[in-house]
């Protein structure tokens, strides 16, 4: 059994050295979401609404699940950074954003994001294994959203080692905390481990085995 977290390292690191991974995973996110909606010819509002769900949709079921504030209810910066990212994706050429560079931002915004959620759980004063999944919630609803919105398979539909990155990084950052590592290593070798397993999915096409049904005799 996992023993207590120390609650108080975890609430005191959020505000001081999280905030900035914060943004960064919101704003990969949010750009994930108006790309969604720019690959299918969509218009400007489109774009935005598609950037402020993906970025925003993952912290807001989380923050209604541990009874916090919604984070950019009261952020003033949050829906200006999405929508203000739904805009230069509009006005910029269409090759800036072609290619990997997208999906190596993504591996870096959820493992950060797996993160943050996971102890911002714990500084709510959520049990370790409810706090793991938040740290998924976190990081992966937006995307749920983005793709049943666009009409895409989501990625929870898909073998493909991507809520099992997240898992790794929100279990790892919980469990190191609980053995007593302080918090800013705790986080930092808990969103490597979650990279690295999404940057080895996305090098080397990586996948969990599908479920096969046994013939029937």
């Amino acid at each position: 059994m996992i023993p207590p977290v120390p609650l108080p390292d975890a609430a005191l690191v959020l505000p001081a050295a999280a905030r900035w991974l914060d943004m960064a995973g919101l704003a990969v996110f949010a750009a994930s979401g108006a790309l969604a909606a720019a690959g299918r010819g969509q218009t400007l509002v489109t774009l935005a609404f598609f950037a402020l769900i993906t970025g925003v949709g993952g912290g807001t079921v989380r923050d209604l699940l541990i009874g916090a504030p919604v984070f950019w209810v009261r952020d003033p910066h949050v829906a200006a950074l999405c929508i203000g990212l739904a805009i230069a994706i509009w006005v910029t050429p269409g090759r800036w954003w072609s290619g990997s560079a997208l999906a190596w931002l993504d591996a870096v915004g959820l493992a950060a994001y797996a993160v943050y959620g996971a102890a911002k759980a714990l500084g709510h004063g959520v049990p370790p294994v409810p706090a793991m999944v938040m740290g998924v919630v976190s990081a992966c609803v937006g995307g749920i959203i983005r793709d049943v919105l666009a009409g895409e398979p989501s990625i929870l539909m898909r073998p493909e080692l991507y809520v099992t990155a997240a898992a790794l990084s929100s279990t790892s950052f919980v469990t190191l905390q609980a053995l007593g590592v302080g918090t800013g290593v705790a986080a930092t070798v808990a969103a490597l481990l979650g990279f690295s397993l999404r940057a080895a999915a996305i090098r080397w096409k990586l996948a969990l085995p599908a479920y096969r049904a046994t013939p029937r005799v």
